[in-house]
């Protein structure tokens, strides 16, 4: 498949999406083009501090450390 088929054949699917997909899309390109993603300064994350329990931190704390960080050799 060539460069323009393959352009098409996105420009294609592309026009097949709702506008707001469209923006996401576009977004998601110019992610890909400059390597910089979109996102917040991790300072703007404060207003959330305290927002979930030290209780529940600590079960998901725990979930992870039991599902997580063990391998299955024989998974593959």
């Amino acid at each position: 498949m060539t460069k323009t088929l393959t352009s098409d054949n996105i420009v294609e699917q592309i026009e097949k999406l709702p506008e707001n997909m469209k923006l996401k899309v576009s977004d998601f390109v110019k992610t890909l083009i400059t390597g910089k993603p979109k996102g917040v300064k991790g300072i703007s994350l404060l207003q959330f501090e305290g927002a979930i329990s030290g209780n529940d931190l600590e079960l998901m704390s725990n979930a992870i450390k039991d599902g997580c960080e063990k391998v299955d050799a024989n998974e593959w």
